[in-house]
């Protein structure tokens, strides 16, 4: 049948675009469905410093511009839409887009991405690229010797907490609860180091700054006859409260962990059904990274095109 796709992405971030263009060099004609965020997380961050090639740093928007541009220079067909249904039980899979555009294709590669956990505040929108930030890694290098907060007492708050360390002049960790939840481990080595704060039983109400973050307001032992109002002078606000991979759709037919993220086989982008691949941070966890979402792209692209090669498609 002439009118089944023989790559369909769903995703237009790191992984799925550079999954575009690997699959359009090979001759595959991929279609690209942006999804709800064209361009993905990156197109939240303001300046990146850690991506090989940009010696002078680049802006999100624009990193991502640059690799719509090289997908479609390669003739990718990226589309906007929302991939809001699927039916994986028999090939060629089923697609659904906004609700009413049913596509059959005979690869999938699902880079869909994650969405950071935020707490609600409006503040959260309003500082967001100016001091709010859901990255250590991707942004804490902006805020050396500087004051900031983390916000989570699991132990991917404790991670960012340390890593921040290394780089600021002191780092609040604004923990819920009067007990951390990170691993014994995690938890010995934030209350060593002499510049991490942990401030128990402490929740935020918002923060402050003209432009940018200067300060957060705060609450300690809310809603008990102990209550206090708390307010800390810092520069970065990071959300630490985890991560949601954008997988709901898929998981009737693709195999996700207890939080979620697809499970993929041996280090490859390979799911538990033949064809379907999983690129970026809807898979990974542990890295979420620009770099290791396009390398996955990048591979999952390549399985597709071998997938499609020995089964004669």
């Amino acid at each position: 049948m002439s009118n089944i796709i023989r790559c369909l992405i769903l995703g237009s971030g790191p992984a799925g675009l550079t999954a575009a263009i690997y699959a359009s060099r090979a001759g595959l004609s991929p279609i690209v469905y942006e999804g709800l965020q064209p361009g993905g997380q990156l197109t939240q961050t303001t300046e990146i410093e850690n991506f090989p090639g940009y010696p002078e740093g680049v802006q999100g928007t624009a990193m991502m511009d640059d690799l719509h541009k090289q997908a479609a220079r390669f003739s990718a067909d990226i589309r906007w839409g929302i991939a809001t249904k699927v039916d994986f039980s028999s090939k060629p899979y089923k697609v659904t887009i906004d609700d009413k555009d049913e596509l059959l294709a005979h690869t999938v590669i699902i880079a869909t991405g994650a969405s950071a956990k935020y707490l609600g505040l409006p503040d959260e929108t309003k500082y967001a690229g100016s001091g709010v930030s859901a990255c250590a890694t991707c942004d804490g290098f902006f805020y050396r010797k500087k004051n900031v907060a983390v916000v989570g007492g699991g132990d991917t708050a404790c991670e960012e907490a340390l890593y921040l360390a290394s780089l600021c002049k002191q780092v609040y960790l604004i923990v819920r609860r009067d007990v951390l939840r990170a691993s014994k481990v995690m938890q010995e080595r934030v209350m060593k180091a002499e510049n991490i704060t942990v401030l128990f039983n402490h929740q935020t109400l918002g923060l402050t700054g003209e432009g940018g973050v200067d300060g957060a307001n705060l609450v300690k032992f809310k809603g008990t006859d102990r209550e206090e109002q708390v307010h800390i002078d810092i520069d970065g606000f990071f959300l630490a409260i985890g991560h949601h991979p954008n997988s709901d759709i898929f998981k009737d037919y693709i195999d996700t962990d207890e939080h979620g993220y697809i499970i993929t086989q041996g280090g490859s982008p390979k799911t538990n059904l033949e064809g379907i691949f999983a690129a970026g941070d809807v898979a990974d966890p542990v890295y979420r990274q620009a770099i290791t979402s396009a390398g996955s792209g990048c591979k999952a692209a390549i399985e597709a095109e071998r997938y499609l090669l020995a089964n004669g498609l």
